[in-house]
């Protein structure tokens, strides 16, 4: 969001793979976003949820400080009361460097819960897969994007993460030759699996590269030049990107992306997805 208000005030375009929050993009008109936005990941958590009948009590721990946590709940308790799903245990944590998370777990079983959402990030999601393990709770667990990378994450014990699904806008288990190319060069280079901000990461150059060649962009442009060319490019309904991340990606004229999520869950392992 700081940075949304400097490019605002530049004048330079801004394409931003992970900031998620609305706040982002209102009232800047050259800021978009190839992420989903934080309210959309929680509405589309909640309606899986429920149209597949993964649970029915649910329990949410999120992080009350941060704005992509909160947004995330927020659009999920919205959801989950508009389709009947029942929110039986909402806990809070202050900050991503809390590590305790008992108080937290043992209320969703005191209430019943057969899932807890956990629309947070994959470190504290990791201590509480931990914590609940040692109690023997026996949960279901359910995140967006901020999880992927849990299985990368240095000295987690991956098997306590097994059945843990998500929502992503990337799955590496994807067979299509863009997906295979990807996967395997990352490999490569970096000896593990992209996830998700990879994959964004990756698509938000191209896409601006496709954009720029749409306008008509040359090297001797100004930033502001630049940016100026860009907003209709990207705000025009014939504008569209095939990409790792999804196919057909527009963007409206609130910078928001139009694609679709995918869900995974991890199996033996691996992100597969559903």
């Amino acid at each position: 969001a700081a940075v949304a208000a400097e490019s605002f005030g530049d004048r330079v375009f801004q394409l931003t793979p992970s900031a998620s929050s609305t706040t982002v993009t209102e009232g800047h008109d050259n800021v978009f976003q190839l992420c989903f936005t934080d309210p959309n990941q929680g509405r589309t958590a909640a309606d899986f949820i429920k149209n597949n009948g993964l649970a029915q009590k649910v329990a949410v721990i999120y992080n009350n400080s941060d704005d992509y946590s909160t947004g995330i709940y927020q659009g999920f308790k919205a959801q989950a009361e508009t389709v009947g799903l029942e929110i039986v245990s909402t806990t809070t944590f202050p900050e991503d460097t809390t590590t305790d998370f008992s108080a937290q777990i043992t209320d969703a079983y005191n209430n019943g819960a057969e899932m807890i959402f956990l629309p947070i990030y994959y470190t504290p999601a990791s201590n509480i897969l931990i914590q609940a393990s040692q109690k023997g709770y026996d949960f279901t667990y359910f995140g967006c994007d901020g999880l992927d990378g849990i299985l990368t994450l240095e000295g987690f014990d991956t098997s306590l993460a097994e059945g843990v699904m998500l929502l992503t806008p990337f799955s590496a288990d994807a067979d299509d030759e863009r997906t295979q190319s990807f996967v395997s060069k990352y490999n490569e280079l970096h000896g593990e699996t992209p996830n998700q901000f990879a994959a964004d990461g990756y698509d938000a150059v191209y896409i601006i590269y496709e954009a720029l060649q749409a306008a008509g962009c040359t090297g001797d442009m100004s930033a502001e030049e630049i940016c100026e060319a860009l907003i209709p490019v990207f705000t025009d309904p014939g504008f569209s990107v095939d990409g790792l991340t999804g196919s057909g990606m527009q963007w409206g004229t609130n910078g928001e992306v139009s694609k679709d999520p995918l869900i995974v869950q991890i199996t033996n392992g691996v992100y597969v997805s559903q």
